[in-house]
Formats: structure tokens, C-alpha cells, sequence
């Protein structure tokens, strides 16, 4: 499909010619050395990548068309993500795509949607989650961080830990304690906060696979406007809750699980199993579990466009796509053979990671909310079991 012939609104688009016309496009402007990347790749790795999104306005397929989003539909969102899998797409910074505007969009004042949103689409405002703290990972609500009032200002001070890629971002968004007085989930604001401020540094964490993804990030008396915050102060949990579940929904999605069996299949071709019955019968369950997947987070991405608020139900989707992961590459390394001890791609070609995966696939599990914490939340607030 020729791009002049694409209407403004792509969900009048049938979903095969989408999917043509995705695929058209992808094919056409992706960088070919950026396809299946064996790590995260950082912001001057990618950068280029985001502003081609930006300029053909496709950066934000969630974001309603008034605020310089697609505005599409919950399965054409699917048909995209299905269309970067298949291409080997990496995947861009994008706390400020997924989180931050969702967020502004749902929650901010006019003057943070006009200020934040236009900088998120230009690439000028990259962004990481100020979440998790050495004491305060998966019970969230423990965090210490605190911002005091002076004025006009907030001065925060505190640290943050496991914040990805905050060697990257020029924003960070903050959950800090406003209230040393209130209960846990109480007395918690949400700031948004400048990376370049005196009294900011940050320190990058080496991961098990060489990589500096993750970062500590310290807060020594740091001063930031009080107008960056986010909805009512000592009302922080409620945004965090909010994110969370979008968190969760990104989490949940079946594109790493998706991209995981592509390789296993690639991987059990090159070693001459593709056909025995062992393997055609793991890979047959591990196709079904990753479509029951697809189905169910087809259905909360619904929800999300409908404008409705999401339950704690959506754990389930974290719990059973990160546990798929996981499931996948052990079958990867069972596969590889002697080949699963390098840390690098098999004879350099990046289709052939099956450690690689393997090790990436070790903290999913854990951030985003450890899966011993999603069960909780499921038993508690889903099936109504006595804490």
C-alpha cells in the first residue's frame, strides 16, 4: 500500500492492510544493524530509530490523536507489536511513550500536558522511573525518598536504585514520601524531576550479562519546582497504582515470549532438532500458551482504550508471560548444547543468543513487581484469600 493512500485515521484501515502497510514501512526505514539486538541498546544507539517514529507520527499508537498520538484501536496495537517482533525492532527508550504520557494525559494539568507532551514526541524529554530503593524493591510503599516543602519547592533527598537506563534520560519520575507521619500508602507524592538539577548522581549498576542497564540514582538536596507534581500531593500511590497496571499491561505483552520462539525455532533448525518429536511437541505447547497470551492481554489493552480503569486482575498477565520467557529459554539452553555457555551470539549472528535470552529472561520475574508479589495481589484483591 502506497503511504499517500493511508487515511489520517488508520483505524479505518481493514487490519491485513494495516499490517501491509506496517510492515511496508518498517521494511522501508528501519536500520538494518539495528535489527535483533543482543542487549538494550541506549539512547545514542537508537535515537534514530525514535525520530523516525516521531516524524511519521507513529511514536505513540495509544495516545489519543489530540495529543499528537495514533489513537488506534487495541488490536491494531497488537498487529504493530506482532509487525516489530517479526522485524527484529529494539526497543526504544520509552518510559516517557508508555508511562509518563499516559499518565499526563489521565492525570496532568494543562500546563504539564503542554510542557511534557510535546517534549516526549520531539525526543527532547527522555525519561526513567524513580521507583525502587535499596529497602523498598517489590513493597513499594516502603520507599524513603522524601521531599520536603520549602516554598515554592520540593527538596528531595534520598536515593533510588535498579532505574533503567537513567544514564540515558534527562527526567526521572519520582515516588518520594511527602508525609513521614501518614501510613505506607499514604503521605506518598509524584514528582516529575529535571536529571540536569545540583545534587543528582547517578551511578550505572554492571548487569549479570555485562551491560550497564540499570543505574542508583542519589538525591542530595535537590530542589525542584512544586508544580511538577503529579495530581494531589500525598496522593502518589494513586498515580503509581496507575502506572503500575499500564506497567503491567507492557509487561504482560507476549512480544519478548513472541521473539523467544522465533529464535528457539531458528536455533533447533540450525541444530538439526527441528523435526524430532521431543522438540515439535515442547514448541507446539510453547506456540499454544504464547496465543492464550496474546488473547488475554488483547483483552486489558481494551480496557485501557475504552478509558476504563484496570483491576488488580491484570497481575495475571506479568506472572504468565515473564514465567513464558523464562520457560522458553530453559528450552533454548537445552537446545544449544555446548553453544549455551557463550555469552555472545552463536557465530555472530544475532538470531543465535540463546544465553543471551537466556540471561535476560533471569530478572523478569522480579522487576515491575516480583511475581511472588503479583500472586499476592491476585489472592488478596482477585480471589479474596485471607492475607
Amino acid at each position: 500500500m502506497d503511504a499517500v493512500t493511508q487515511p489520517e485515521d488508520l483505524n479505518l484501515l481493514d487490519d491485513d492492510s494495516f499490517r501491509v502497510l506496517v510492515r511496508g514501512w518498517i521494511e522501508a526505514n528501519y536500520p538494518a544493524e539495528l535489527r535483533n539486538p543482543p542487549k538494550r541498546l541506549h539512547w545514542r544507539e537508537c535515537n534514530v530509530w525514535y525520530f523516525k517514529l516521531a516524524e511519521q507520527g507513529w511514536l505513540c499508537p495509544s495516545w489519543p490523536r489530540e495529543h499528537g498520538g495514533m489513537g488506534l484501536s487495541a488490536g491494531k496495537q497488537i498487529i504493530m507489536v506482532e509487525e516489530y517482533e517479526r522485524h527484529g525492532v529494539a526497543r526504544t527508550n520509552d518510559h516517557g511513550i508508555l508511562m509518563v504520557g499516559p499518565l499526563l494525559i489521565a492525570h496532568g494539568t494543562p500546563e504539564q500536558r503542554d510542557f511534557f507532551l510535546p517534549n516526549i514526541l520531539a525526543g527532547q524529554h527522555i525519561w526513567c522511573q524513580g521507583y525502587s530503593e535499596p529497602n523498598a524493591g517489590s513493597d513499594l510503599a516502603s520507599l524513603r525518598t522524601e521531599a520536603v516543602a520549602d516554598g515554592e519547592d520540593w527538596i528531595i533527598n534520598g536515593s533510588k536504585i535498579w532505574t533503567t537506563l537513567a544514564n540515558d534520560a534527562n527526567w526521572i519520575f519520582l515516588l518520594v514520601r511527602t508525609d513521614k507521619n501518614a501510613k505506607k500508602q499514604e503521605g506518598i507524592s509524584f514528582l516529575l524531576v529535571p536529571m540536569d538539577l545540583p545534587g543528582i548522581t547517578v551511578r550505572p549498576i554492571w548487569t549479570i550479562d555485562l551491560h550497564d542497564e540499570f543505574c542508583e540514582v542519589f538525591f542530595d538536596n535537590v530542589r525542584v519546582p512544586r508544580k511538577w507534581t503529579v495530581g494531589a500531593v500525598n496522593q502518589g500511590w494513586t498515580m503509581a497504582k496507575s502506572l503500575l497496571g499500564h506497567e503491567r499491561i507492557y509487561l504482560g505483552s507476549a512480544k519478548l515470549s513472541q521473539y523467544a520462539l522465533e529464535r528457539l525455532k531458528t536455533l533447533a533448525e540450525r541444530m538439526g532438532v527441528s523435526e524430532e518429536p521431543d522438540f515439535v511437541e515442547r514448541y507446539t505447547r510453547l506456540r499454544l500458551e504464547i496465543a492464550d497470551l496474546k488473547s488475554l492481554h488483547a483483552t486489558y489493552v481494551d480496557v485501557v482504550r475504552r478509558g476504563e480503569e484496570l483491576g488488580p486482575d491484570v497481575s495475571m498477565l506479568k506472572v504468565i508471560q515473564t514465567e513464558l520467557f523464562q520457560k522458553i529459554t530453559d528450552t533454548m539452553l537445552d537446545v544449544a548444547g555446548e553453544n549455551a555457555g557463550l555469552l555472545e551470539p552463536m557465530e555472530g549472528n544475532r538470531e543465535l543468543n540463546p544465553s543471551g535470552l537466556f540471561l535476560q529472561a533471569r530478572p523478569a520475574t522480579i522487576y515491575g513487581g516480583s511475581n511472588e508479589i503479583q500472586r499476592n495481589i491476585l489472592a488478596k484483591n482477585v480471589l479474596r484469600l485471607p492475607g
